[in-house]
This record gives structure tokens, sequence and C-alpha cells, in this order.
């Protein structure tokens, strides 16, 4: 069985089949927030403090970390301020880490001060990242996210995407780093933009799953850009991309209704023991009354929990889905 172990200096998770959903909380990424990119360009990690505690709260297994709060000369300005960024997180939480950059040196500074075994945010089957980031991987004996994607952009054909993927795994065994620690993100596309979008991801999970046996990951999301009501999608999309095989997302825990869909397909998927944390989160839970708003349940930070029982870089958001929609 496929287990990618993850770590901060006191919490163990694993991602894998057989285990709950793994949550990576997205908030802390300044990617079209242009506050939050003010405000670390000018020192101030209040909001970064803010969104780590109720990310982890609302029952994050692991949040990722981007510091990518410029285009201009990101090379000098980021690995400072994402060592910072990631010093400050850490600090704050004991939940394992995700470092998300796209700047290789950022990644490097990163990864000498992380705690624990972070996953890295991300490789893609360019050459010169393949180069640049899988040395660093077996280095530092951490996972990655391989993005398939390369040279030639990304595909619309999932067949060449699925392509890229085993690109990425047979390279990184080249390097002696094993499939269990390439956690692969098959790009998810707006459903608004691709109408077979949907198919397109679960045909290509199962595939990643019964073919590479490779744990997976995405920008959730994506699936929605463009929509109205982009949560109801969302929900929607989570428990049927984890009957397809998907192990992970990147995605903003915050939102009830979505983690909702996660207890609930952890439940149905078998991953949930004894329907323990459905219980401990819903016991007390009360129906909205009409003209009040939806109470958000108690937070049980139970996924990343039980999978600690059990086994002791890029800028995401729109950036995909503003691609492919043209």
């Amino acid at each position: 069985m496929t287990r990618t172990i993850v770590a901060s200096a006191t919490r163990e998770i694993v991602i894998g089949f057989d285990q709950p959903f793994c949550v990576i909380g997205e908030r802390i990424n300044p990617t079209g927030r242009k506050k939050l990119a003010a405000e670390m360009v000018e020192g101030n990690f209040e909001t970064v403090k803010k969104d780590a505690l109720e990310q982890a709260a609302a029952g994050a297994t692991m949040l990722d970390v981007n510091a990518g709060v410029t285009a201009v000369d990101p090379n000098a300005t980021e690995p400072g301020l994402l060592v910072q960024t990631l010093e400050i997180v850490q600090g704050l939480v004991d939940l394992p880490l995700s470092i998300d950059s796209s700047v290789t040196g950022a990644i490097e500074a990163a990864l000498k001060v992380a705690k624990g075994r972070p996953l890295v945010n991300s490789v893609t089957g360019e050459e010169e990242k393949l180069e640049a980031i899988l040395p660093l991987i077996k280095k530092y004996n951490v996972p990655v996210v391989a993005i398939s994607n390369d040279e030639t952009g990304i595909s619309m054909d999932p067949d060449v995407r699925f392509a890229v993927a085993k690109k990425i795994v047979e390279r990184a065994m080249d390097y002696g780093i094993k499939p269990e620690d390439v956690v692969v993100d098959p790009l998810v596309m707006p459903i608004g933009a691709l109408g077979d979008a949907g198919r397109q991801v679960f045909a290509l999970l199962r595939r990643l799953r019964e073919e590479l046996k490779v744990n997976t990951t995405c920008g959730l999301s994506n699936i929605s850009f463009g929509l109205p009501h982009r949560h109801g999608i969302n929900g929607a999309f989570i428990p049927m991309v984890i009957g397809a095989g998907m192990t992970s997302a990147i995605m903003n825990p915050c939102r009830p209704q979505e983690m909702e869909a996660v207890r609930g397909a952890n439940v149905l998927a078998g991953t949930d023991k004894d329907c323990m944390t459905w219980i401990k989160t819903y016991k007390d839970y009360k129906p909205a009354v009409a003209g009040q708003p939806v109470a958000a349940p108690i937070a049980v930070n139970t996924p990343a929990e039980g999978a600690a029982a059990s086994s002791g870089g890029r800028r995401r958001g729109g950036r995909e889905a503003r691609r492919a929609a043209g």
C-alpha cells in the first residue's frame, strides 16, 4: 500500500489510499490576495498567523505555505520571505507543512529550516525543473508534488498528462526517490470551460492509482472556476474524486460545506473508523432555522489525528484555471 509520510516536529501524517483524506490548507498564499501580499512585503504577518490558526482549528491535516508576493525578481526576494513565513507558521501550529514555491532557491532555503518532513510543492515535467528540484528531494529526503505539465504546457489530453506524471515518477526513481514520495497533481481543469473536466480527472485518478500506484492531490477549487456558487460544485466534487482515488487536495478547510463533504466521504470510504470523526464533529449539530445563518460544526482536527494514530511550487488558486480557460 502506498504511504506518503509527512511530519512536523511533533506530528506524523500518512497520506494513503487507506487513510482519511488529507486536507492541505490553501490560505497562506498571497497569490490573488493583494492585501496579504502587501502585508507580507511590509513584514506584517498578522493575517498569516490568523489563517494558520483558523485552518488548523477547522480541521486541516496540513498547511500549504507560499510567499510569492511579487513577480519582480522573486529569486532575490522570495527565499528570505518564505523562510520567515515558514518559521512563523511552524512556531504556531504542529501540523506538517507544504513548502510551496516555483523558485528553487526559496525551496532549498525553506528546507534548511523546516522541521519534520515537509511536502515540497512542486516539480513539473520540464527538464530544467526536474534537474533542479529532484536532487533537493533526494538530499533532504522529503516527498514532492509532481504537476502533470511540461515544456509544452498543460495538455487538454488526459493521456498526455498521465504520460508526464509517469515521466516524473520514473525520473524520480532514477534519483533514488521512491514512488510513494511522489504525489501527483493530474491538473484539474475548470468544468465551466471544459465540459468533460470531471470525467477526465476521475479517469486519470484511477490510472494513477492502479498503474503508477501513487498518491494524488490537486488545487480543488479549480474545478469550479468561473461558476456561481462555487462551494456547491466543490462540495459535490470532493466525494467523487475521493471515490476515484484522490488522497489529498489543497483547499480551504474553513468552508464548512466542503469539510462536511470530506468527512462524509471518509465515512463512506471506511477511513473514518467507527464513524468517530463524524460523530465527534456533528453529534450536537442542529439544522438551521429558516432565515438564520447556518452555524459551522465544531472544529475537529481528526483527519490528521486519525492518520497519526494509524502510522504513529507553485502559486495555486486560479492560475491553472485561468490558463485553461483561455
